[in-house]
């Protein structure tokens, strides 16, 4: 009686560091955020949606909005252009699905050039 309790105590012990190991795979990562349809070629359901680019794969974004990263249409916006993100998440069913989700300021204007705006 004792080795069945042993080993199923074993047992759940494992499962339970796999799954552990299942949730730390889920990395922060750079990637390319853009409009998938203006900017990746992707094909969608109409109008514009927020996607990544991966190891030079492209997926639509789960777990967040184009909308909710500013105007998608200002010279900075991701049917203007291609930003950097700072992500989490995981490839699902041919989808990005994202935990976190941060945009990175647009590379070549960090400020260091001046010291802030003055009014």
């Amino acid at each position: 009686m004792k080795k069945l309790f042993l080993v199923a105590f074993l047992s759940l012990g494992l499962a339970s560091v796999n799954a552990q190991e299942k949730k730390q795979e889920q990395k922060t990562q750079i990637v390319e955020a853009s409009c998938g349809q203006c900017q990746f070629g992707m094909k969608g359901k109409g109008g514009c949606d927020l996607a990544v680019r991966i190891d030079g794969k492209t997926y639509f974004v789960d777990g967040t909005d184009i909308h909710k990263h500013g105007d998608a249409h200002a010279a900075d916006g991701f049917c203007s252009t291609v930003r950097k993100a700072e992500v989490v998440g995981e490839v699902k069913n041919d989808r990005f699905v994202a935990t976190s989700f941060k945009l990175l300021p647009v590379e070549g204007h960090n400020h260091s050039d001046h010291d802030g705006h003055h009014h």
